[in-house]
């Protein structure tokens, strides 16, 4: 069983900052890219940003592009999703989620085998 647990959500500003972090944990699979999407309350999970494992490649919905970067720390085995600029509109829960096969559109959320539980996102104005 693979576990993916993401930390770092909580209450914060608008125009403030935050790190969301997510570390797997369980069984050993092959992590061919792993996601961030989100949820707010009353609409459906959105895809957020994503990074291809072997590249490092990045990926990033238009709503988020140029204030928030995923990135990796292969020590920690953990991917983090920064964000800034933060806007009232971008609260929601926060999913992490993995795939182990390859992919073409990361954008879907059916690209992904694991999810985590979510951590909330609350952004005043």
């Amino acid at each position: 069983q693979v576990q993916l647990v993401e930390s770092g959500g909580g209450l914060v500003q608008a125009g403030g900052s935050l790190r969301l972090s997510c570390a797997a944990s369980g069984r050993t699979f092959s992590r061919y890219a792993m996601g961030w999407f989100r949820q707010a309350a009353g609409k459906e999970r959105e895809f957020v940003a994503a990074m291809r494992w072997h590249d490092s490649s990045t990926y990033y919905a238009d709503s988020v592009k140029g204030r928030f970067t995923v990135s990796r720390d292969n020590a920690k085995n953990t991917v983090a999703l920064q964000m800034s600029s933060l806007k009232p509109e971008d609260t929601a829960v926060y999913y992490c989620a993995a795939s182990s096969r390859f992919v073409v559109r990361l954008t879907q959320s059916g690209a992904y085998d694991y999810w985590g539980q979510g951590t909330q996102v609350t952004v005043s104005s």
